[in-house]
């Protein structure tokens, strides 16, 4: 059986910028056999944000939210491989880096549900929604 290669939409959000954990993020994503397929350090503005993060637009936990991810710049990249998003979202852990698997990037390097250090698609859908919204900075 052949499994299928999908893309997804990857950024390592401004807490792990900032702490420079960058470089040790990308080499988890390359050791784990996945494709950097594009790549670039943005800041993401407000019109972006509201677009990636139209469903919670308007819930309470919003503004802070928009407030953190265009506190600094971002590093989004579009990445491929074997089952690629299941992949992706078991190397980043749980979004709680509290209940995230041990070993995990929000594990390591998360300190909030916020300030987590990184985003991923979390479906096929997602990924070609998100990768659409970003496909013009790259």
């Amino acid at each position: 059986m052949v499994e299928a290669i999908e893309e997804s939409l990857v950024f390592i959000k401004p807490d792990a910028v900032a702490k420079r954990y960058v470089g040790e993020i990308i080499h988890r994503f390359e050791a784990a056999e996945l494709d950097i397929i594009q790549v670039k350090k943005i800041n993401m503005d407000t019109t972006l944000a509201d677009q990636h993060y139209a469903e919670h637009v308007h819930k309470s936990f919003y503004p802070s939210l928009k407030d953190f991810i265009t506190s600094g710049p971002i590093v989004v990249m579009v990445l491929r491989g074997s089952r690629a998003i299941a992949r992706i979202r078991a190397l980043c852990g749980a979004t709680n880096p509290s209940d995230a698997e041990p070993g995990s990037i929000r594990s390591d390097f998360g300190v909030s549900m916020t300030e987590n250090a990184i985003h991923a698609s979390d479906s096929v859908e997602s990924a070609r929604r998100e990768i659409s919204n970003f496909s013009a900075l790259f």
